[in-house]
């Protein structure tokens, strides 16, 4: 839950909304060199960054980094969309990740989380 209260998306959510979130998220961890996401790919998951580093391209141009406390693949969530960028780990990393299986019954049994994080999303498409 520490991990998860240093994200923007989950900013406005309590921590018994934050604990059922936590819940919903299962470990994944990647050896420096692999591909997380892939542009293009289809996209079935979210993933907030714990520990490591990774590079993000776009048409083979480096577009930033992310680390600890980073999220991606939100959208991926809703639409199940292809990714619009590669993320391939620079170091080891672990990552918790959810996929829109999970997300959905979450956020139609508890609409005060769906309205916090769509909201959230909202502002980060500013």
């Amino acid at each position: 839950m520490d991990t998860l209260k240093k994200v923007p998306l989950f900013a406005g959510l309590d921590n018994r909304e934050l604990q059922q979130i936590a819940d919903s998220l299962r470990e994944r961890r990647f050896h420096a060199g692999d591909t997380v996401t892939q542009e293009g790919a289809g996209g079935v998951g979210f993933f907030v960054v714990e520990d490591g580093e990774a590079a993000v391209t776009v048409g083979g141009q480096e577009r930033g980094t992310i680390g600890p406390g980073d999220y991606f693949g939100e959208i991926a969530l809703i639409n199940e969309s292809p990714r619009t960028a590669t993320i391939t780990a620079r170091t080891d990393m672990v990552c918790y990740g959810m996929t829109p299986w999970d997300f959905r019954p979450l956020v139609e049994t508890n609409s005060a989380i769906a309205w916090k994080l769509l909201t959230a999303m909202a502002e980060k498409m500013k």
